[in-house]
């Protein structure tokens, strides 16, 4: 079997032996963090179909609705089905939530009003939100422009949150305190469940009715709790990434307290109507059927995390987090320190991808980013984070985040396409 495999991969991918033997070394070593990861993915399935259980679910629900779209039993239970996933009190999923950014930005519009504060706890925001915040450009009816302010409070070295110095950032007009949940395009770690539930902890000592919301984007079914069930009071993440398993086009989703949810939904249709409209148009089946694959496709992504960790370990670049480190998203960051190794690598996972593997990626002004990004991605839904893709800003240290993979076996032969690509230009040895 083993010389039908080496063969298939050469004769068809033109992948060496040297790197189909450092693979397999690799996998030998890595074989019980695998098993742990199986560990997690099965709580986490049993989770999905318990909630899938008690709302009742049935075929009837698969149907869609149009115009208004009022009385969709399917987009109601679906709601329901995501509150019990995420042990919370109500949820808003919708596929006319355009991303993950926007979902956020509809649960600070909703909840936070004039000389209200917002403060980060977890540093400076992913990029896409700085302008939503306030944080550069102006005039586009930011929080900023509606007399919102923001302070954040910076991680500390080690990348954990700041717990002890929380009470003395709080001041009587924070409203809302965000965590970002993910480490974006920062070289830090993710932050834990029970990291996120000491943060609760802590600032509900100071103010037990500030808001805490957890930016939960790629964080989804890493870990067997989910930042409600540790106490945040609002979640919101993309259909795109984790939740959605691969399967659904588009959208997002919100979950947390009812009030703050029913806000959001203000937010998102108008008040007086909330989550009583949002014709379905025929997506309910996928959003179901997506969000119970997702634990498993979380898994097989983490797992190929965890496989290129070791592997570019093992070549001598400085990964975060490394093979062995307890995870909370599905991001994989590796530092190359040189652009032309970085453009190489992303370059390589496009032409390891089944979709557009044709296409050579090269780095672009891309909106909503302070310098040019590179993109690597063939998705079957364009942008999708579950899906294996590679970004990277170039600009030192010269970082790829490599997310995403539906099976695990795309993310291996992704990165050892990438690693010949990077061999036949000299930019790695083994």
């Amino acid at each position: 079997m083993d010389i039908i495999y080496q063969d298939f991969l050469k004769n068809t991918f033109g992948i060496d032996e040297s790197i189909i033997r450092l693979t397999r070394d690799v996998e030998h070593e890595i074989r019980e963090i695998f098993r742990e990861i199986e560990s997690i993915r099965e709580v986490n399935q049993y989770k999905v179909i318990a909630a899938m259980q008690e709302h009742n679910l049935s075929d009837s629900h698969f149907g869609g609705t149009t115009g208004y779209g009022y009385n969709d039993r399917g987009r109601e239970v679906l709601d329901g089905v995501y509150a019990s996933v995420f042990g919370a009190e109500d949820a808003l999923v919708r596929h006319q939530i355009v991303s993950g950014t926007q979902a956020i930005a509809i649960c600070l519009y909703g909840n936070l009003r004039p000389g209200d504060e917002l403060l980060s706890i977890t540093g400076k925001p992913y990029d896409t939100l700085e302008e939503v915040i306030g944080i550069r450009g102006e005039g586009a009816g930011s929080l900023k422009d509606f007399g919102i302010t923001y302070r954040q409070l910076d991680l500390l070295d080690d990348g954990g949150i700041d717990i002890d110095n929380i009470k003395t950032v709080m001041g009587p007009r924070t409203k809302m305190v965000l965590i970002q949940r993910s480490r974006g395009y920062e070289w830090r770690p993710s932050i834990k469940i029970e990291d996120i539930r000491k943060a609760v902890r802590a600032v509900k000592q100071v103010n037990s009715k500030a808001i805490v919301m957890v930016d939960n984007c790629y964080g989804e079914f890493t870990e067997t709790e989910e930042p409600t069930q540790a106490g945040a009071d609002l979640v919101a993440g993309s259909l795109i990434k984790n939740p959605g398993g691969g399967l659904v086009p588009a959208g997002g989703y919100i979950a947390g307290k009812s009030e703050l949810v029913q806000n959001a939904a203000y937010r998102l249709t108008t008040p007086g109507l909330g989550k009583e409209v949002g014709a379905t148009l025929g997506n309910n089946r996928l959003m179901f059927q997506g969000l119970f694959m997702a634990p498993h496709v979380v898994a097989e992504s983490i797992k190929g995390a965890v496989f290129t960790a070791a592997l570019m370990q093992k070549l001598g670049f400085e990964t975060s987090p490394g093979p062995k480190e307890k995870r909370s998203d599905i991001i994989q960051a590796i530092r190359f320190n040189d652009p032309e190794k970085l453009t190489a690598f992303c370059q390589g996972i496009q032409k390891g991808s089944p979709v557009d593997s044709f296409v050579t990626p090269e780095p672009w002004d891309m909106p909503g980013y302070d310098s040019k990004v590179i993109m690597a991605a063939g998705a079957f839904v364009q942008g999708s984070s579950i899906e294996l893709s590679a970004d990277a800003p170039l600009k030192p240290p010269y970082t790829a985040y490599m997310q995403g993979g539906l099976v695990y076996e795309h993310v291996k032969l992704g990165v050892m396409t990438a690693l010949k690509y990077m061999k036949e230009r000299n930019l790695a040895r083994f």
